[in-house]
């Protein structure tokens, strides 16, 4: 029996469900139950009223909004090792001193933050709402962490003053990315469209056709004429892209844009997860509490 066949046995046998964020390595998307960014896999996981266990193969923060989300739920995070380094700079000590200096504007976070700094926030937001969700507020200034492109992507749509806590929170994957890289590529194939991501830096934001999340991508590479695309994010995203879309063309605006925290989940460690259900992923109920209100707040407003 393939490694492949005996998860999908334990999947049954255990009424688990196998999330799988659109970084992750080829194979483990093709077994998961739904490939998606991690808003978006944490709501299909609400709506799995069956399953007893979700194995969630991405990185930290992704695994614990689950298990805010989905309190009734065990949730496995296949490697302990895969935590997302943006997260890991904006700490809750880092927060309250931004709310001493303002401590009448909003706090805004990005999901891709602990557990611990979203129960200090008012309100949630993903790369994908975050505008909306800027633009719900009665406040012309807002604090936004942690990372400091997606806030100025945000301030230039919004025409809001966005306040990035820290001041220079990134993702270490996304500032691999350089708009030369792009220009080269572009002499190469004049007709591809680029779409970026918006933790990528001002020069690459502004050499794209497209900005946009994971999901987002997904959507317009599906709904745009174009034959051809130089896709800047992790390179995970390119293996859905080209299932979705066989007839087209995806190119990474840099080959080597790998997040490692991401790619240390592998089958063999997914099938430990499940088998032995070990790395259950836990948050305090009072931190839970907090978290999933600012995530609810989120969900009530962009639907």
């Amino acid at each position: 029996m393939s490694l492949t066949d005996k998860i999908a046995k334990l999947k049954k046998e255990k009424r688990a469900v196998i999330l799988a964020h659109n970084y992750q390595r080829p194979e483990i998307q093709d077994i998961a139950d739904y490939v998606g960014d991690s808003i978006e896999l944490s709501r299909k996981a609400m709506n799995e009223q069956e399953a007893e266990i979700i194995v969630f193969s991405a990185v930290d923060f992704m695994a614990e909004s689950a298990a805010i989300l989905n309190p009734s739920k065990k949730v496995l995070l296949p490697s302990l090792g895969a935590r997302c380094p943006m997260a890991q700079m904006l700490t809750v000590d880092e927060i309250k001193r931004w709310k001493v200096l303002y401590p009448l504007l909003p706090v805004v976070l990005y999901v891709n933050t602990l557990a611990s700094a979203k129960a200090y926030c008012d309100i949630c937001c993903t790369s994908a709402n975050a505008v909306e969700v800027i633009e719900s507020l009665n406040a012309e200034t807002v604090l936004f962490g942690p990372d400091r492109n997606l806030a100025e992507y945000v301030e230039k749509k919004t025409g809001k003053k966005i306040i990035p806590i820290p001041e220079w929170g990134f993702c270490p994957t996304h500032l691999l990315f350089q708009p030369e890289d792009v220009q080269v590529l572009k002499m190469q194939y004049p007709d591809a469209v680029v779409m970026v991501h918006p933790e990528c830096s001002l020069g690459m934001r502004d050499a794209a056709d497209f900005v946009g999340s994971t999901s987002q991508m997904c959507r317009y590479a599906r709904e745009s004429p174009a034959k051809r695309f130089i896709v800047g994010t992790e390179e995970g995203l390119l293996h859905r892209l080209k299932k979705d879309n066989p007839k087209k063309e995806f190119i990474p605006a840099y080959e080597a844009a790998v997040c490692p925290n991401m790619k240390l989940n592998t089958l063999e460690k997914l099938y430990v997860a499940l088998k032995e259900e070990k790395y259950a992923v836990t948050v305090p109920d009072a931190i839970a509490r907090q978290a999933r209100k600012a995530l609810e707040k989120m969900f009530e407003i962009t639907g």
